[in-house]
């Protein structure tokens, strides 16, 4: 425009600013009251979006109240197409940065319903972010004008040798993808690995699985070692599981009597420990004539992993009790050690010679 700025053009930008900052602080208002009412469902996405919107609509209701003002005041074509530009970069990069916040929120969600625990995968909550980011960038670019076909073009050569230098980084990233696709381990799970370390899966990103153990340790493993080691998951394919605990009553014992005695513990035990499994229907074996008794397997069922050792620790101390009030013996290992001793020869001297059992030893 070629007109001069009047008082009536500020008060106009003035009022147009002051509405955009009203509705920024009526849509903020508004939206708290929605976030406390999505706290109270069951569903954690709702939390996510409104979340999100709380950074989105006020901001961008800032933005058109700020593009109404500059519309009204008398600028020059060049002043208002840069001052347009701003704006929308501004509202794209606020609208990208909630995106990539809803989206991997939206990710995480749906990652702690399947795997039914409080850790994360972050990888694939990663991954999305960076996409998300990537293409709000992109947007940006051809917003301002410029062309984004050789800036991909420049990426994918690039891309080649970078994937050439990182070649550990992109295998390990990848063999993390396979895994929780196969769905192989996922966070909560309880592992063992061949090389000997074993805890719960606290987390899979983008390089590496970390792994706690039951001493609160942390235990790091690269995706691409644990991809390839062999591993027993205890919590697939389902998280009960039996523990052995082996028994042994003396030769005089009335093995009916011990069965029974045994099958009443283990009920016992199965109903009254925390973490037992209530239907879990008593198992005695008997499978050996040892040196001093007959030893036998029982069978006991835990809800997951950790807490087979508190349940064997009532098992023990109640049957040993119950034991000893039936009179049932379990005998200590012993052994019959049978020693001979043979004839001791005496050396002995005669006729200057010396003589061993009779044989000459001497000299002359």
């Amino acid at each position: 425009m070629n007109r001069a700025l009047t008082l009536d053009d500020l008060v106009l930008a003035g009022i147009a600013l002051a509405a955009g900052l009203t509705l920024a602080f009526m849509s903020r208002t508004l939206l708290r009251w929605l976030a406390k009412h999505a706290k109270r469902t069951r569903w954690s996405g709702d939390d996510v979006i409104v979340d999100a919107l709380r950074s989105v609509v006020p901001w961008a209701a800032i933005a058109g109240g700020a593009a109404a003002a500059t519309a009204v005041l008398p600028l020059t074509g060049a002043v208002q197409h840069r001052v347009n530009e701003v704006l929308q970069v501004w509202v794209i990069s606020v609208v990208t940065f909630s995106a990539a916040r809803v989206v991997a929120g939206l990710v995480r969600s749906v990652t702690q319903s399947r795997s039914g625990v409080a850790g994360s995968a972050t990888i694939f909550v990663n991954i999305t972010r960076v996409l998300v980011l990537a293409i709000g960038f992109l947007v940006v670019l051809q917003t301002l004008g410029i062309s984004i076909a050789p800036l991909l073009t420049a990426l994918g050569v690039g891309g080649l040798a970078v994937a050439l230098a990182l070649q550990d980084t992109l295998a390990n990233l990848f063999a993390g993808i396979h895994i929780l696709a196969s769905k192989t381990v996922q966070p909560g799970d309880y592992i063992r690995l061949s090389s000997g370390e074993e805890g719960y899966v606290v987390d899979i990103n983008w390089r590496q699985t970390t792994v706690r153990e039951l001493s609160n340790n942390l235990v790091v493993i690269p995706n691409g070692q644990l991809a390839k080691a062999n591993m027993t998951n205890y919590t697939r394919p389902e998280q009960e599981l039996t523990v052995l605990v082996q028994v042994g009553v003396s030769y005089d014992s009335d093995l009916e009597h011990v069965e029974r005695v045994t099958a009443e513990v283990v009920t016992e035990v199965m109903r009254d420990v925390t973490g037992a499994v209530p239907e879990h229907e008593p198992a005695i074996r008997f499978h050996t004539f040892g040196d001093s008794r007959i030893g036998f397997t029982v069978i006991l069922g835990v809800g997951e992993f950790s807490d087979q050792y508190r349940i064997k620790h009532e098992f023990i101390k109640r049957l040993h009790r119950r034991y000893r009030a039936e009179g049932i013996r379990v005998p200590a290992p012993t052994r019959t050690v049978t020693l001979h001793q043979g004839p001791v020869t005496i050396p002995q001297q005669r006729n200057g010679e010396d003589m061993v059992s009779g044989v000459p030893g001497g000299t002359e």
